[in-house]
């Protein structure tokens, strides 16, 4: 079955040589040279791929790319250019597209990415149609239509009216919360009470009591019988945030209430059993803590049947606009002012920057926005310093779930970072045997892209990183091997 493709080449020899290429592959071609031309193009009738030379005669190739993902964000783009740079490879990337091409190219280059990205775009259709009773842009608290979101927005449905406890981790700001609330909202314990606990908030000697309650006279100050979150939970959900912060004698009596359902009131004498659903939440590495001796390792087993991880904000792409338009709509309106939305360079800031403390973050942006000014659209003068300066964006970080951990580190560490190498024959290594981490990493990623015939994401995909990082890997190999030559 044929598809129908935009390309965008400024070069018409070129731009003939490529279309020979894509007709071969059974597709239907469209070549433009202007990126105005390709815009109107695009918006007459979409097509299944775009192909986008950066360096174009009008505009930037990549000022197009930006626009695309906002009005037609189920589009697959590749990018190709004859003055390729690894900042521009991960710009695209970072910015949707699926591959990135630096000519010259043979046919079957060629033929191997638009296979592949065609390949993406069922998989797409195929999840898209699979979901499609989720909702899309909003779903129990969350806003965001990424597929990371999809696959939690999956995984909460599967779980919500299981008593399974499930584990949530990210990073701060990610919406653990939100996501203990979505379980509880969707399941069939929503009709009863959702109570949360923070647990790095609480004092430790009160926190025993906050969970378990206490009777009158238990302490100083207990001038009456109080219900704790175990009571006030019951038939419905206990949420414990940042549960690696329980001190140590506490977590042996939260693992018997886990287990058994039954707890003691402090300063109490009878047992009391209640039924109540588990859900935790860490910005840590729980099974890390477990090995640096602060958290149990049973009451980790306990808790962490059902993992969810919620991903960084700069790993959700076009989320973060969606988010940040939905966000000014809502303090517009509570603060009375004549926000509508964000002209083109400032959605361009925001979806560069990288967000360090994620959906909170933007939170605090966007109301900052809206109290300290007054306009129907906002505009790059009004982002705060720190977020044009840095509009930049880092590339997206590894993910750091506990099973990837490990063997992302070898990936993650710069060379400059590793305190010790491993010699597995003392009797044989010798000083001049250590090879610099560095070209060991190369020399694996490097034999992955080809074994996967010069196809990036997929080579990433297969060595569970993102694109992105190769893209930087190269370029600091780049550096370290002009400076050996240079010394």
């Amino acid at each position: 079955m044929g598809f129908r493709v935009i390309l965008v080449e400024d070069s018409m020899s070129l731009g003939a040589l490529y279309t020979e290429y894509l007709c071969s592959e059974g597709a239907d071609v469209t070549l433009v040279q202007f990126g105005a031309d390709a815009i109107k193009e695009i918006d007459r009738q979409p097509p299944d791929l775009l192909i986008l030379d950066i360096k174009l005669p009008d505009m930037s190739g990549m000022d197009i790319l930006l626009q695309v993902q906002q009005s037609h964000p189920e589009m697959t783009v590749i990018m190709i250019t004859a003055h390729g740079t690894i900042d521009i490879a991960v710009d695209a990337m970072r910015a949707g597209a699926f591959d990135f091409l630096v000519k010259p190219f043979d046919s079957k280059r060629l033929a191997i990415t638009v296979r592949n990205a065609m390949k993406q775009r069922q998989l797409v259709k195929l999840v898209s149609q699979y979901e499609n009773s989720l909702p899309k842009a909003n779903y129990q608290g969350f806003i965001g239509e990424s597929l990371a979101m999809q696959t939690v927005y999956k995984t909460i449905d599967c779980v919500a009216n299981s008593k399974a406890s499930v584990f949530i981790f990210g990073e701060s700001g990610t919406g653990k919360e939100v996501c203990a609330q979505a379980i509880h909202n969707a399941g069939n314990r929503k009709n009863n009470a959702f109570i949360a606990l923070n647990c790095a908030s609480i004092p430790k000697d009160l926190i025993e009591s906050q969970i378990f309650g206490h009777t009158k006279g238990a302490f100083t100050g207990a001038v009456s019988q109080r219900d704790g979150a175990a009571t006030q939970a019951d038939g419905g959900t206990l949420f414990l945030d940042e549960i690696c912060e329980m001190d140590l004698e506490l977590q042996s009596k939260l693992l018997r209430f886990i287990q058994t359902g039954v707890f003691r009131r402090v300063g109490g004498t009878k047992d009391e059993k209640v039924d109540v659903r588990f859900v935790s939440a860490t910005n840590k590495d729980p099974w890390q803590q477990v090995q640096d001796g602060l958290f149990r390792e049973d009451l980790y087993y306990r808790l962490h049947v059902i993992p969810i991880e919620l991903p960084p904000l700069n790993q959700r792409g076009k989320d973060i606009l969606l988010i940040a338009n939905k966000l000014l709509g809502q303090y517009a309106k509570e603060e009375g002012k004549p926000f509508k939305g964000f002209n083109y360079a400032a959605q361009k800031v925001l979806s560069e920057y990288h967000w360090p403390g994620n959906v909170r973050q933007l939170q605090n942006v966007i109301r900052q926005i809206v109290v300290l000014n007054d306009a129907a659209e906002v505009d790059i003068t009004m982002l705060p310093a720190r977020i044009v300066n840095d509009g930049k964006a880092t590339a997206a970080p590894v993910s750091s779930t506990p099973q990837m951990m490990e063997q992302n580190s070898l990936l993650s560490t710069p060379a400059h970072d590793t305190a010790e190498v491993i010699v597995h024959d003392k009797n044989i290594a010798t000083e001049q045997n250590i090879e610099p981490l560095w070209k060991t990493e190369k020399r694996t990623i490097e034999s992955a892209i080809d074994l996967c015939e010069g196809n990036i994401p997929k080579a990433a995909a297969m060595l569970d990183i993102s694109p992105s990082t190769i893209y930087r890997k190269k370029q600091s190999w780049d550096e370290m091997e002009h400076a050996l030559v240079k010394d």
